[in-house]
């Protein structure tokens, strides 16, 4: 087996991705890494307006409409 050492331009081991995913299954330093899935929430928590919010939008929207006729 070949020991290779390692590159100082990351932009190189590009030109050899087999060499990196070998050196990867044979890390013992990431085998001892914890590891657990994270998952996205499912569906994303939207703030609902409260109805008095909506009613002084609705009302300041009007006003704006009844003073652009004048």
């Amino acid at each position: 087996m070949q020991e290779t050492t390692p590159v100082a331009n990351p932009f190189a081991l590009m030109m050899n991705p087999e060499a990196v995913l070998q050196a990867l299954a044979r890390s013992d330093r990431l085998e001892r890494l914890q590891r657990r899935i994270c998952r996205p929430l499912d569906k994303p928590v939207i703030a609902k307006a409260e109805p008095d919010a909506e009613e002084f939008d609705k009302s300041v929207d009007a006003q704006a409409g009844s003073e652009s006729d004048h």
